[in-house]
């Protein structure tokens, strides 16, 4: 694994030819957001066992609202990560003003959840 860009022109990667975005990445969370994403995954399954079985339909529903809850958390988890690395690296050099309107982009689609 990788440490990080060897310097800041580094962590940049073209996207198109006017704007210049920051190499991809999860910092040192990477494996806490799979855990929370394998949890899930789990719930999920567990979910499908329970209209299967055609249990109690508000215990689902609230089984529902707890993964949809998780879920979340990694958005945020994955933002937050998005903002210290890549925003941030991106906030020194000519790329500022693309960075933060991807984070604002980001939040937005966020709180439509």
């Amino acid at each position: 694994m990788s440490a990080g860009p060897a310097s800041e022109s580094d962590a940049f990667e073209p996207s198109h030819s006017l704007v210049l975005r920051p190499a991809r990445g999860y910092g040192e969370r990477k494996d806490e957001h799979l855990v929370r994403l394998r949890r899930i995954e789990g719930q999920v399954r567990g979910l499908e066992r329970m209209v299967e079985e055609g249990q109690y339909c508000p215990s689902i529903v609230t089984q529902v609202a707890a993964a949809t809850r998780a879920l979340q958390e990694v958005a945020v988890g994955l933002l937050d990560d998005h903002i210290r690395r890549c925003a941030t690296a991106a906030s020194k050099g000519s790329a500022a003003e693309y960075a933060f309107d991807e984070v604002a982009r980001t939040i937005r689609q966020v709180v439509r959840l």
